[in-house]
């Protein structure tokens, strides 16, 4: 049977690059996010993952990010059996899937409609499970997510495609829109952004990023309701160790001087 062709540009091509790593980290025999759904839907998609120059330091990185936003999913979950879930550009990734959210969970998967429609060809459905097809900074599709209950927003690889004056407003939207809750997303600052846009497999989408981030505390003064919680590290000591030797002198870095952590982090908040 022939594949299901896909055509994005851009930093709708981005998805596939993401797919692919955490694809490939699954395939290993000490896999961390063990993803056999990302697995299946590489293999069904007539595409050219080859292009993307993605390596295994890059796959296992992507995995150790997804990973570390599933467990705090989860526990956000265990706390809240009654949440919603908002998974903010959610591309093809398969939290939902990896999560198995619990059936008083309501989960909300946004992004563009080909995005979209796309999943809906690779991914089984599932109860409780809608899927939303719009970008993620038009205001009209969060008329149809509950306001009443707890809500764990999750973004992730999103806001530094956003244009840097609509981050804040969209943010402003959820808050106001929802009851209460956690968001968690990946944020760059600008050398970040810069370090981005050098990497190879970044580079192959012709995607653009825009958005970056110095001081989470801006986000609080720009939206009162928003308290910042504090930054994660994805990567921790064990991890690195499945990397390749300069992977790992990296991350290493990365854990000990807290200038480099700024260039990329996991942001929590409460609201």
């Amino acid at each position: 049977m022939a594949g299901e062709k896909v055509h994005l540009t851009g930093e709708k091509e981005t998805l596939l690059l993401t797919l692919y790593g955490k694809a490939m980290e699954s395939r290993l025999p000490d896999t961390l996010l063990g993803d056999h759904f990302a697995d299946e839907a590489v293999r069904k998609i007539d595409y050219d993952f080859s292009r993307l120059k993605v390596d295994g330091n890059l796959g296992i990185g992507l995995a150790i990010r997804a990973k570390t936003l599933d467990v705090l999913v989860e526990d956000f979950l265990a706390r809240n059996p009654d949440a919603i879930v908002l998974h903010l550009g959610c591309g093809l990734d398969t939290r939902v899937f990896r999560v198995d959210p619990p059936s008083g969970v309501d989960w909300f998967d946004v992004d563009y409609p080909e995005v979209i429609d796309l999943r809906r060809k690779l991914y089984p459905s599932r109860d409780n499970y809608h899927l939303i097809g719009s970008s993620v900074i038009e205001p009209d599709w969060l008329a149809a997510v509950p306001r009443n209950r707890p809500a764990m927003v999750v973004a992730e690889g999103l806001t530094p495609y956003l244009p840097a004056q609509e981050g804040p407003r969209l943010f402003a939207r959820l808050v106001s829109h929802l009851a209460s809750g956690e968001l968690m997303f990946d944020a760059y600052s600008g050398f970040g952004l810069k370090l981005l846009r050098l990497n190879p497999s970044f580079r192959a989408t012709g995607a653009e990023v825009h958005w970056a981030i110095e001081d989470p505390h801006e986000l609080e003064r720009a939206i009162p309701k928003l308290r910042f919680v504090g930054d994660i590290s994805a990567y921790k000591p064990e991890h690195a160790a499945r990397m390749g030797w300069s992977a790992k002198l990296f991350v290493l870095m990365w854990l000990y001087i807290p200038a480099l952590r700024k260039i990329g982090r996991l942001l929590r908040y409460r609201f």
